[in-house]
């Protein structure tokens, strides 16, 4: 069996945590921040958790993570 390729731009954006779930950062965080308020850039500035319906999709993608 060959070895399986990460997709290297999942890798910059993606994490797996201890427990095997994988973390992805907020959107939205990048410019324009002076129109957004204060208490939506704080919450986008932490981590999220990949949903459900993309887990198989990004744990193929980074498959030694």
């Amino acid at each position: 069996m060959p070895k399986l390729k990460t997709h290297k731009g999942a890798a910059k954006r993606f994490k797996k945590t201890g427990t095997g779930k994988i973390k992805r950062g907020q959107s939205k965080m990048r410019h324009i921040l002076t129109s957004k308020e204060t208490k939506t850039k704080r919450k986008l500035a932490h981590s999220a958790l990949v949903s459900d319906a993309d887990y198989a999709k990004v744990s193929r993608m980074i498959p030694y993570a």
